[in-house]
């Protein structure tokens, strides 16, 4: 073209038209490794649950469907995921509360800290939530949550909606009737991993890189996220490592130290630890502990993305 006499001419040209030259990127668009972006971070919960508590005195179900404190990462610009594809929140129901059934493109999951008596109705089985317990909601599955205990019930969730908010596959539905008619009662479910028996696989598991003894729970528990249950021993450090997976960790029970890219965090029972993808981090437990450990392994495996280190 006769009027493209210079490069300014050439950039200006395709630049005009949404375009950018490979050769001469404002921003670079490989990198050697995966950039630290999101920052390691903890949330504690002796801090969070008289919060969440009053919130119970002056925010009903009339005004919130779900009674929740969203952890968000304080990386810059950010305003709602705890890591790049992962939320993690509390949440409490009081006695005779019911948190009315909805479905959701994306997956979830809650450990039970603390109650007796509250349940989750998943497509119409109707299953107890235990302290210990870890229980799933598949994507697009009917679930709702009823307290018939004496006392308000706690516990965490996770959530992949960051992931589905980057792909964009997002649809929600209230149920049209406000609760499934006529659940069925179970005690043992596919979507709960009870705390007794997930125990009694601890007795006998090998040890990991981060853990003194560690199961998976499901194969995976969700097509997009991992769990495992792991046991620490006290006064024993774990192997330092790093995954390309992103891991959030939940304090079951004990307590004691995270180190992760040389920030230490010294944790107690229900707090919660943020690993973004690719820190090194390790854990030293000061009492006998378990952890729950959330991570999006799955979908890092999926693309032949997952890459794990250890020393």
């Amino acid at each position: 073209m006769a009027d493209i006499a210079t490069l300014d001419d050439l950039y200006a040209a395709f630049t005009s038209l949404n375009m950018e030259g490979g050769w001469h990127r404002r921003f670079p668009a490989l990198w050697a490794e995966p950039r630290a972006n999101f920052q390691p971070f903890q949330w504690r919960y002796e801090d969070v649950k008289p919060i969440l508590a009053r919130a119970g005195e002056l925010i009903g179900t009339d005004k919130a469907e779900r009674r929740n404190l969203t952890m968000f990462n304080p990386v810059e610009g950010n305003v709602y995921s705890t890591l790049r594809s992962m939320v993690a929140a509390y949440q409490m129901i009081r006695p005779g509360e019911t948190a009315r059934a909805h479905r959701h493109t994306p997956n979830a999951l809650r450990l039970i800290l603390e109650g007796r008596g509250t349940y989750t109705v998943v497509d119409g089985h109707r299953v107890e939530m235990r302290p210990g317990d870890v229980l799933l909601t598949p994507s697009w599955a009917w679930h709702s949550h009823d307290n018939l205990g004496p006392g308000d019930c706690y516990w965490m969730d996770f959530l992949d909606v960051p992931l589905v908010h980057l792909l964009e596959p997002m649809f929600y539905q209230p149920h049209p009737d406000g609760v499934e008619a006529d659940p069925v009662p179970v005690d043992g479910s596919p979507l709960a991993f009870r705390r007794e028996d997930t125990l009694a696989r601890l007795d006998v598991a090998p040890e990991a890189d981060d853990a003194h003894a560690s199961v998976q729970l499901g194969d995976p528990a969700l097509k997009t996220i991992q769990l495992d249950m792991q046991r620490l021993i006290a006064g024993r450090e774990t192997a330092r490592c790093r995954t390309t997976a992103n891991i959030i960790y939940a304090v079951v029970e004990g307590h004691g130290r995270t180190e992760i890219d040389g920030q230490t965090f010294n944790w107690s029972f229900g707090d919660t630890i943020a690993i973004p993808a690719w820190r090194p981090y390790r854990h030293r437990a000061q009492s006998d502990a378990l952890l729950l450990k959330v991570s999006d392994a799955p979908v890092m495996a999926a693309f032949d993305w997952l890459r794990c280190e250890a020393d």
